[in-house]
């Protein structure tokens, strides 16, 4: 009987441990506030967040949850304030309207939700008026047309570049961004080295005028896929790129766009310089100042594993950190 009260009280402490614990939901999306607006006498900065629908496997293309981590990231700014949107479209089209930054977190190519006719339309009226464009990702794959429809044309007006199937590449490699140039998009991000699946070989505008690569790394050769990433064997690559949109006979505004090639795997959002980074730019499309010593960009590595998209029925894996480069 003694032993077994001994061994009691060796047990009785966990178990009240593992008792106080809270319980939480990797998939319980509820508490993200969607399509939410800023009071009447807000006078900052709306940024608008449209997350895509369910995509890839757990970890991968977490486009929910890496929004609303975007969501929590922004807010640390002050006269920021975000608006998310999910399932690839805002329900309410009139925030696009108001919106001084529109963000992208979702699947591309040819079910890009942004190709529909009546969707370019409204997203060109917004390039008019000088609202930020920012696509991450997946959301940088445009089909060249859409239809009888150009797309390609826009898209590089609106971006200064993007991903063409056939032409640009995609594959999973460890990037190693040894140096960065001095831009408002740079300040606080230091060289870093992490795996994604970081695109590159994106289809330019001519001459890229007014195109500057932010993120850049040479990747190995075995990754040159197509007939374009072939020819440029040995070269660096741009998987970041800030665009300013010149003033046209539409539009008298200037306006700022970012394209981001990695985002895939959900984990590297737990890494300080790729946060910084996407939230920088996000700031710098929305016209607001960034810090010289970068945008704050504090993180709790246990919202890794918050507002997950439920894609099977297994077990739970919780999803870690992305562990340092070996040296």
């Amino acid at each position: 009987m003694t032993r077994f009260l001994c061994l009691l009280g060796l047990l009785t402490p966990f178990a009240a441990i593992r008792a106080e614990e809270p319980q939480v939901d990797p998939y319980d999306q509820s508490k993200v506030e969607l399509e939410k607006e800023p009071p009447p006498d807000f006078k900052g900065k709306r940024i608008l967040i449209v997350a895509g629908r369910q995509s890839h496997g757990p970890g991968d293309h977490e486009f929910f949850a890496g929004s609303a981590i975007l969501m929590n990231l922004l807010k640390q700014t002050d006269g920021v304030f975000p608006i998310m949107a999910r399932d690839g479209w805002p329900k309410n089209e009139k925030l696009f309207e108001k919106a001084d930054c529109i963000v992208l977190y979702m699947d591309g190519g040819g079910g890009h939700p942004a190709i529909k006719a009546e969707r370019m339309q409204l997203i060109q009226k917004q390039m008019e008026r000088g609202a930020g464009w920012v696509n991450l990702h997946y959301a940088v794959e445009y089909p060249v047309k859409a239809g009888d429809r150009d797309v390609a044309g826009p898209v590089k007006g609106w971006m200064g570049g993007y991903y063409e199937r056939d032409y640009s590449i995609n594959p999973h490699w460890d990037a190693n961004i040894r140096s960065l140039p001095k831009h408002p998009i740079t300040r606080g991000v230091k060289p870093f080295t992490l795996r994604d699946e970081w695109y590159y070989g994106m289809r330019w505008i001519e001459d890229m005028k007014g195109v500057t690569p932010i993120l850049q790394a040479i990747p190995p050769e075995g990754t040159r896929r197509t007939e374009h990433t072939k020819l440029r064997k040995g070269e660096i690559e741009t998987m970041a790129w800030a665009f300013e949109r010149k003033p046209s006979d539409r539009s008298k505004e200037v306006g700022r766009s970012f394209g981001f090639t990695g985002g895939h795997f959900h984990r590297n959002w737990a890494d300080e310089n790729f946060r910084r980074v996407v939230v920088n730019a996000i700031l710098w499309c929305a016209k607001v100042e960034v810090s010289e010593t970068g945008a704050p960009v504090k993180f709790d590595p246990a919202d890794l594993n918050k507002n997950l998209d439920k894609k099977g029925k297994g077990e739970f894996k919780p999803i870690l950190p992305p562990e340092p480069p070996k040296k």
